[in-house]
């Protein structure tokens, strides 16, 4: 038996997410039915995580076992994302990986992009692609706040009611903000991340750029461990999947 790892880009806008549902179509789905086409047999993917509905991916790593073999992997690369094009899905390398790697549970580190454009001007080129803003945000106030998210703790305030994560304790290692023009980035690195962590923690930040809130009642947002004190949640459209690290 194969194991190969995938990496993979795409476009999340018109997914019900990662992961196969009944709801709609999955970027698992898609990539499945395409394997299927080339390997002639049902073969599931393993995604390094579940991104939300709307949620992009710059680098998504996956991996799938199979007693094909990939003799050319140039030409398997084209063949898939021959199938894949019209979903804006695109495979950017396959590996051959040993037979324990596992595309979630063997990652060291993900680390995932929100992008907010703040300007007055309405989207054009970047639409359904960054979150747009047009009251002037307090980069120097968000970043004081990204400092305090740093650090491993309980993480409570910002997770989703449908999490199934089995603790709310997690470790960020890094949240570094930066702002070029009228687009703001905020890279947040951690070994994984709750359900709906990233989105809720980029809203939060927003509350503090735009001055709905001190830096005094953001640590106490975050202390609380209570959802109910979160603000809502950055939209998806926002937010990119941008590595995994093994």
């Amino acid at each position: 038996m194969n194991n190969y790892q995938l990496l993979i880009e795409y476009v999340g806008t018109n997914f019900v997410g990662w992961q196969f549902q009944k709801n709609g179509i999955s970027v698992q789905e898609v990539i499945e039915k395409s394997l299927k086409k080339i390997i002639k047999k049902q073969t599931t993917i393993y995604g390094s995580g579940r991104t939300d509905a709307g949620v992009h991916a710059i680098e998504q790593s996956a991996h799938f076992k199979t007693e094909h073999k990939i003799r050319n992997k140039e030409q398997f690369i084209k063949s898939l994302n021959f199938f894949l094009s019209r979903h804006q899905v695109s495979i950017l390398d396959i590996k051959k990986k040993n037979k324990l790697f596992h595309a979630r549970y063997s990652a060291k580190k993900r680390t995932y992009k929100y992008i907010i454009l703040n300007r007055l001007g309405s989207l054009a080129l970047d639409r359904n692609k960054v979150w747009h803003l047009r009251k002037t945000l307090d980069v120097k106030a968000m970043r004081k706040g990204g400092n305090l998210l740093v650090g491993t703790r309980d993480f409570s305030t910002f997770r989703s009611s449908s999490c199934s994560a089995k603790s709310p304790v997690k470790k960020i290692e890094l949240v570094k903000i930066h702002k070029m023009k009228n687009k703001i980035e905020i890279i947040f690195v951690s070994q994984s991340f709750l359900q709906q962590q990233v989105r809720s923690m980029v809203g939060c930040l927003k509350y503090l750029g735009e001055k709905k809130w001190t830096l005094k009642k953001f640590k106490d947002v975050l202390i609380s461990k209570k959802r109910k004190n979160c603000a809502p949640p950055a939209p998806p459209e926002g937010l990119y999947l941008f590595k995994v690290k093994y």
